[in-house]
């Protein structure tokens, strides 16, 4: 089983575990605060269901109706986690109003705190394992799902000092006011997550950073050709698309041609595994004198 698909799942073990422990601590309690906690944890769960679907979907071959791939389907899973955590802050706002116009007193809070600390180390421990290993293998899903997560685990941290400041003030009404400022806590972070992947599904070129990777590797590969111009890259999922168009001396064959396009290739590919290249070659009169500076 691939380690990503395997990651997606432990997502949701995780998940199901932290609910567990966030859902115990509010029935001690009966604080909302940590009542909003919880239904966020409701959202991780089904956020890491959508996301391993995603990936497993991402993951399968071109085939002839998708002959790019299925790589944006993991694009697709991360608005979809966006638009269920700005529901689930619309939840978590409509439980603070109601708790800020009666408010309750807290039940045995001390150990719901303790719980709900704990809860928020395993959440802490776990978004750090899906943001790193989400970049490092330029996985959308697995990156939206540890920004979520990192928000909830700000959020918990916050609910908790919140609920013990209202525990030793004796100020109901700050229990409420907390799951509020969690609720637009929740709203921003599902707006960045639905942004950035809407990004992604309308073919964003990559960074400027990578951009500039990409025309070093080409500049140093592409011994024998005059210059490369028309660069255009995009990224979809785990895949980044490079295509160009390679002016050649029109002396040179078909096949010193073709072995220069494969040099390049491999160069790319070395750096970004699974790039899919498409370079278009032509002859002299074609050059722009502009673009990239074969070395």
């Amino acid at each position: 089983m691939d380690r990503t698909i395997k990651i997606a799942i432990g997502s949701i073990a995780v998940g199901l575990f932290v609910l567990g422990l966030k859902a115990l601590a509010w029935w001690m309690t009966g604080s909302i605060a940590l009542l909003s906690d919880a239904l966020e944890s409701t959202v991780n769960v089904a956020t890491a269901i959508a996301a391993l679907v995603a990936i497993r979907v991402a993951a399968r071959p071109a085939d002839a109706n998708h002959p790019y791939g299925h790589h944006k389907a993991e694009f697709m899973s991360a608005v979809l986690e966006g638009v269920m955590i700005i529901i689930a802050a619309l939840l978590i706002m409509n439980e603070a109003v109601k708790g800020f116009m009666a408010p309750r007193p807290l039940n045995a809070p001390l150990e719901g705190l303790l719980i709900n600390g704990l809860a928020s180390v395993v959440n802490g421990i776990w978004c750090y394992v899906l943001i790193s290993y989400g970049r490092r293998h330029r996985s959308p899903a697995l990156v939206a799902d540890g920004k979520h997560l990192l928000s909830d685990v700000i959020s918990s941290i916050g609910v908790t000092f919140g609920v013990l400041i209202a525990i030793l003030t004796g100020w109901q009404k700050l229990d409420p006011a907390l799951a509020g400022l969690v609720a637009i806590n929740i709203l921003w972070s599902g707006w960045k997550v639905v942004a950035e992947s809407l990004s992604g599904l309308l073919d964003e070129a990559v960074s400027d950073e990578t951009l500039a990777r990409i025309r070093e590797i080409i500049s140093g590969a592409a011994t024998g050709a005059l210059e490369v111009h028309d660069l255009r890259t995009r990224h979809a999922g785990r895949a980044t698309f490079i295509d160009f168009h390679m002016v050649v001396p029109g002396s040179i064959t078909v096949d010193e041609a073709h072995d220069i396009c494969d040099r390049i290739e491999s160069a790319l590919k070395k750096h970004f595994p699974g790039a899919m290249i498409s370079i278009h070659v032509e002859p002299e009169n074609k050059a722009k004198h502009q673009g990239v500076l074969i070395l």
